[in-house]
């Protein structure tokens, strides 16, 4: 294997992770409070277009981890909605 061809592979991992992301911010999103998909996809879609032009794979890393906690956030918010709902309507 030469060097070019063991440091792509990587990379495509990294694209491939990226992507992954990008679908499920953009399927939590679906439940955003504030308006929904057609609020939030133009708000994902610029955040990910503002970072397009990473190439080193530390900061890609960082970023990476940065949407996972934005995502992880956004599930912790949609749980909520879903728990206040739910003691809405059995509990009161």
């Amino acid at each position: 294997m030469t060097l070019a061809v063991m440091t792509v592979q990587p990379m495509q991992a990294l694209r491939c992770r990226v992507k992954t992301l990008y679908k499920q911010l953009l399927f939590i999103g679906k439940e955003y409070p504030a308006g929904g998909l057609p609020y939030f996809r133009p708000r994902v879609k610029a955040a990910f277009m503002k970072r397009r032009d990473l190439t080193n794979r530390e900061d890609i890393e960082k970023a990476i981890k940065m949407g996972e906690f934005v995502l992880k956030e956004l599930e912790a918010l949609w749980f909520l909605k879903k728990y206040r709902y739910l003691k809405k309507t059995y509990y009161e």
